[in-house]
This record gives structure tokens, C-alpha cells and sequence, in this order.
């Protein structure tokens, strides 16, 4: 396998959650339930199915992520100085990101932003609540810089501290330099009790570099559902509240709000790009200026 690709396309991960995290039987029964009520067993079974790729996927994630691998990534993107584009082109250009082994192709990642922003506007949300569904997973445009996939999807989670034991296979944090720390090894490690995840550097990825490209533009709502829609060991394994505040916990149910709309909403129905992007081009114009900074 190459270390840099081994999943098939980013669509392999998705498609890995949702086999974790099955949708909800009913609107009453939420993804976080669920994952609660799962048994020991059917997380073994879990493991043993899983793809060998997607083990590969997570043993380099797992390995990698260390906290001077973030700064580093913090200190060469978070400037902001790769691009300068609008929203809809930044759309397209996260379009030219293809696979030929992916089985989705027939779909363009336009196509699958507008599924998951239709099925928000449908809802009746806001539209800040709209936009963010659409621009979500724009931060996947780091593939496009050169990164691995490794750096940019996966589950987050924060570094500088104890491992949860519920990240999915925590035990190959055991090759990660790390876990050889003992200063990052304690259940605050670097932080303090109770500080707020403002202050918790996350595993980077695609969410953390969007959250910074859209951070003045967006309600606070949504920008924590870009930033943590990620961060399963959070928002879905109910991990971490000991370095979280009360202005986390509050906002965290946005993110639980959003996380079905990210997982569930492809379907085999094709938006109309051409119907649709006037609609999106004036509400991308009313949060964001002509040009962003990427």
C-alpha cells in the first residue's frame, strides 16, 4: 500500500463510519444513542471486518499525528497564504480532487456538497446552517496541496494528552513518539482541567484548516460544526468533557445536529449544479467576500 493513499478515495473512509455509526432506525433513536448502546461484541466485529486499507488508514493516522506534526501543519497553512479564491471556486477546485477507483465517480464532490446542503435546506434550518452543509468539507482540498490522506480525513481527536481508548483502533497509538512522553500521557496532559477545546490543539486535518479559513465569517454555531464534525471521539463516543467548558458542551449540540446530515444524506439522486448555483453563489455572498484566503 502507499503510505500516502491507502485508501481507495476519501469516499472509503465515509463509507467506514456509517458501518460504525449505522443510521438511527428513527428520528427519536440519535447516532449518539446508538453508539452508547452498542455492545462489546459488535465493536470486535467491527475490527475484524473492517478493510485492510482502512486499518492501513488509521495505523499511519495513528502513528503521524503527533503534536509537532500539528504545529507544524498549524505554522505552514494557518496564514492562509496558498490560494485566494471565492467559495464556488474553491468548490471546483476541490472538484478536480478524482479517483478512478472511486465507485462513486459518477458523482462530482459539487454534487456531493449540494446533497448534503439540500437535505439541511429541505429541513427548514438557517441559512448559515445551509452554507456550512455545503462547505463542510472543503478543507479536503489539502489533498490538492499535496497532503496525505491520513492528514486530511479520519477521526480528530485532541494531542498533547491521553488517548482515549474509544478512538477507533487507539492501540496503534502505541508506534505514535507520543505515547513515549509522559507529559502527554496524563488525561489533561499539556491543558488544564476544564479549559475549553479553544485551547486543545486537534489532530490535524480538513476540519481545522476550514475552521481557520471561514473563522470570520460564519455564526459560531457553524463554525464548531466544521471544526469538530470530525471528532467522533467527542460528539458520538462522549469522550473528553474533562478539558471541555460549558460553552463547548453547549455548542456540541450543533455538531450533533449536523453529524447526520454528514454521514446520511447521499443518495443516488443527482442535485442540478446548474439550477442550483445561483441560489448557492448569493448565499455563500451574503457570509463570505468575493475572495477568501486559503
Amino acid at each position: 500500500m502507499d503510505d500516502r493513499t491507502p485508501l481507495s478515495s476519501l469516499d472509503e473512509w465515509e463509507d467506514d463510519l456509517k458501518r460504525r455509526y449505522p443510521e438511527p432506525d428513527s428520528e427519536s433513536e440519535s447516532g449518539a444513542a446508538l453508539a452508547q448502546k452498542k455492545k462489546p461484541a459488535e465493536f470486535r466485529n467491527y475490527r475484524a471486518e473492517a478493510r485492510a486499507s482502512v486499518k492501513e488508514f488509521y495505523r499511519l493516522n495513528h502513528r503521524h499525528q503527533t503534536l509537532d506534526f500539528v504545529r507544524q501543519k498549524r505554522a505552514e497553512y494557518l496564514p492562509l497564504a496558498k490560494r485566494t479564491m471565492g467559495i464556488w471556486e474553491a468548490l471546483e477546485f476541490l472538484n478536480t480532487l478524482v479517483d478512478d477507483s472511486d465507485p462513486d465517480t459518477d458523482f462530482s464532490q459539487i454534487e456531493h456538497c449540494l446533497q448534503t446542503a439540500e437535505a439541511i435546506r429541505r429541513d427548514g434550518h438557517p441559512r448559515w446552517f445551509i452554507l456550512t452543509g455545503l462547505l463542510h468539507d472543503l478543507g479536503k482540498i489539502l489533498c490538492l496541496f499535496g497532503e496525505p490522506q491520513w492528514a486530511v480525513v479520519g477521526d480528530t481527536f485532541p494531542v498533547g494528552c491521553a488517548y482515549s481508548q474509544k478512538i477507533v483502533f487507539a492501540e496503534f497509538f502505541a508506534d505514535n513518539p507520543d505515547a513515549g512522553v509522559p507529559e502527554y500521557q496524563t488525561a489533561t496532559g499539556i491543558y488544564g482541567a476544564r479549559c475549553g477545546l479553544a485551547n486543545v490543539l486537534m489532530s490535524w486535518g480538513h476540519d481545522e484548516y476550514l475552521y481557520h479559513v471561514a473563522k470570520d465569517y460564519l455564526p459560531e454555531e457553524g463554525l464548531y460544526m466544521i471544526r469538530y464534525h470530525s471528532c467522533y471521539p467527542i460528539h458520538r463516543e462522549r469522550e473528553y468533557g474533562h478539558l471541555m467548558n460549558e460553552h463547548d458542551e453547549k455548542m456540541f449540540r450543533w455538531v450533533r445536529k449536523f453529524s447526520p446530515y454528514d454521514l446520511y444524506t447521499k443518495s443516488h439522486e443527482r442535485p442540478d449544479v446548474a439550477a442550483l448555483r445561483p441560489y448557492y453563489e448569493d448565499l455563500a455572498a451574503e457570509f463570505f467576500p468575493d475572495q477568501v484566503r486559503w
